[in-house]
């Protein structure tokens, strides 16, 4: 008997143009059909340089993914470079790692320039006031700049992504590469794959992946609703009523740059079992590059991909 699932219901349903056009559901579906173990076989795409690894909690995952950020923020004072490093808010809790490590070697981060990824906005790109507890620039002041004390990154070299300081983000970077400076990207993955918050149905907007690779940004960006739903549950309480249904965004044409990727996947509820993320950590390594799925591209880098080994499967029914 053919299974009773999505895949073969979804037509005439309410799902019907849900998805962004260019998903192949079916490959999406084989991603997750591999097993726990498979997670780890290198795909003829990635970079040689780039790896997943597995942490057993999410305890240990926040503390090696914050070791990971501390780790390179410290070579670079060694090697009396500048770092670039874009941040994610979302994963969030590596970042008190990253700043107890720093704390311990005590290294501080003067040479350090923060790009904040992304931001909530309207349609005319205009954000939330940095006090707002929602808002990504309270969330990095709060949970990294700020605990760092003395050490921590100068007011002038934090950047947020705001509709005027955003534009100004490629110039920057690249004025700062241009001397030497090194470019590490720490990033997470949406449930509709997006990097930041560039998400898959902007594909629609470019002619190929060419002319998407370029794409350094865009304002006041239109969400997908997925993007909406699992806001709403990580990071506002379930008030879905409280998420902005846009963004302010870096695009590929930015993150696709870095010379070093700091990557994580977290979604993980170990009270239920409750595996919220297997689909994202399995598309983005297996899918291969698409700009329909913007995390596809991220393995083509070099650097890490942490991810909490639950995520790894077998993905298969569970109503326990």
């Amino acid at each position: 008997m053919e299974r009773i699932d999505l895949l073969n219901t979804i037509s005439g349903s309410n799902f019907e143009g849900f998805y962004p056009a260019a998903w192949d559901l079916k490959r999406i579906d084989w991603c997750c059909s591999r097993k726990p173990e498979q997670v780890y076989e290198r795909e003829p795409w990635w970079h040689k340089d780039f790896q997943p690894v597995c942490a057993e909690t999410l305890e240990d995952f926040n503390t090696l993914m914050g070791h990971e950020i501390a780790y390179q923020i410290k070579l670079a004072r060694d090697e009396g470079r500048q770092l670039i490093m874009i941040w994610s808010v979302g994963p969030m809790g590596m970042y008190r790692w990253a700043v107890e490590f720093l704390k311990r070697w005590n290294v501080d981060c003067k040479h350090v320039h923060g790009f904040n990824m992304d931001e909530w906005s309207d349609a005319d790109g205009n954000t939330l006031p940095a006090s707002n507890p929602g808002a990504f620039r309270n969330a990095m002041e709060t949970a990294f700049y700020g605990p760092l004390g003395d050490l921590t990154v100068p007011p002038a070299q934090r950047h947020f992504a705001t509709r005027d300081e955003l534009p100004l983000y490629a110039p920057k970077i690249a004025d700062l590469r241009a001397h030497g400076a090194k470019f590490v990207l720490v990033w997470g993955i949406g449930w509709v794959f997006h990097v930041a918050f560039w998400e898959p149905h902007f594909a629609a907007d470019y002619s190929g992946m060419d002319e998407w690779m370029k794409a350094t940004h865009r304002v006041g960006a239109k969400l997908h609703p997925m993007t909406i739903i699992q806001n709403s549950i990580t990071s506002f309480k379930s008030r879905i009523t409280l998420v902005p249904a846009r963004a302010n965004t870096i695009g590929p044409g930015i993150f696709m740059q870095a010379d070093y990727t700091i990557g994580g996947v977290d979604g993980f509820l170990p009270v239920r079992n409750m595996i919220y993320q297997g689909m994202t950590l399995w598309v983005t390594l297996k899918y291969g590059p698409d700009m329909w799925i913007p995390s596809s591209v991220m393995p083509q880098l070099p650097g890490k991909l942490f991810f909490i080994k639950p995520l790894a499967g077998p993905l298969e029914a569970d109503v326990n």
